[in-house]
């Protein structure tokens, strides 16, 4: 059966004799090579490291794939990606070359609603140390992020959240001037 991902998109380091711009470019080849076809995809965006303070601005953008693997196989997929352009995940939120993130895979909520709702509820304090031992759709922290949401209404702002009842389009209306003003398009993301 067909599904519709949301796919987040980022890096702030340069690897392997690339730009990070130029690693996003390869990586959207590979997803579109190995994993399904990419419907949408946003431009590229420039924004502070988040947290703040742990490296230098990133470049993010959003695809919309259609794939036939499971939202399990697409993440392992995703990873490989990653892995194939220099990722190695030692720390979290640590700077990187390169993060292909699963946000959502159409209304599914995995693996339930109660074990969702944990991940939600958790304090930022919590979220630097806890590691899901499972894949959590969609990402319980998508709504918070104008780094992901501002991407995500280039390629699907009428996605409904399956558990909170709203748009991407009403989340990112509901984010703040400053998170909106640090979403910068990124011109020319071929020479960072």
């Amino acid at each position: 059966m067909t599904q519709s991902y949301l796919v987040a998109i980022g890096g702030n380091l340069p690897t392997r004799g690339k730009t990070v711009g130029g690693s996003l470019q390869s990586a959207v080849v590979a997803i579109a090579a190995k994993l399904g076809r990419i419907t949408a995809q946003s431009p590229l965006f420039r924004n502070p490291a988040f947290p703040p303070g742990s490296g230098p601005d990133f470049l993010n953008g959003a695809l919309k794939v259609e794939s036939d693997l499971s939202p399990e196989e697409f993440l392992s997929g995703l990873h490989e990606v990653e892995a194939s352009l220099g990722r190695e995940r030692h720390e979290r939120w640590a700077a990187r070359p390169i993060d292909l993130d699963l946000i959502a895979a159409g209304e599914l909520v995995t693996p339930d609603t109660a074990t969702w709702r944990h991940w939600y509820e958790m304090s930022l304090d919590e979220q630097r140390e806890a590691v899901p031992d499972r894949l959590i759709l969609p990402h319980p922290r998508l709504q918070d992020r104008a780094f992901v949401l501002v991407p995500l209404m280039e390629v699907d702002p009428l996605w409904r959240h399956p558990v909170l009842n709203r748009t991407i389009a009403e989340f990112c209306a509901e984010l703040s001037a400053e998170d909106r003003q640090s979403v910068v398009l990124q011109e020319d993301p071929g020479c960072q």
